[in-house]
């Protein structure tokens, strides 16, 4: 297994994870996924055996403080195998801060295992009331 950069050729694999997970927005317009992976202040790193993309972490940053992991996938037969805490471990050191806040619907416990602090937290969608 390599871990890199996210490049062109992975954004298939990408979309894939991600419609294995059900999120719809990176599959419903994947040349927007692509531009947002690319995205100044983004951090996209990921996992392949072969050329076959088996996971991937997308992250934001200020480069010095803080960053927000905004998507971490890993193909459901190539779980627990440590690929996630490597793409984690990739992704903040290119991307620079001193910690990841993240949210989660479905894998608090994988979060739990790591160092941290838990904290309450909202996504907000607009428009406001």
């Amino acid at each position: 297994m390599d871990l890199a950069a996210y490049a062109r050729q992975d954004l298939e694999g990408v979309v894939r994870l991600c419609d294995d997970e059900g999120w719809p927005s990176f599959g419903a317009d994947p040349e927007r996924a692509h531009r947002a992976l690319t995205a100044p202040g983004v951090t996209a790193v990921v996992a392949r055996d072969g050329s076959d993309v088996v996971g991937f972490a997308y992250v934001q940053s200020d480069g010095e403080i803080q960053a927000h992991l905004s998507s971490i996938a890993v193909d459901r037969s190539r779980r627990r195998q440590g690929i996630a805490r490597q793409l984690l471990q990739l992704a903040i050191e290119q991307a620079g801060g001193e910690r990841i806040d993240l949210i989660t619907e479905t894998s608090s416990g994988f979060y739990a295992a790591l160092t941290h602090k838990h904290w309450d937290g909202f996504r907000i969608y607009p428009p406001f009331p």
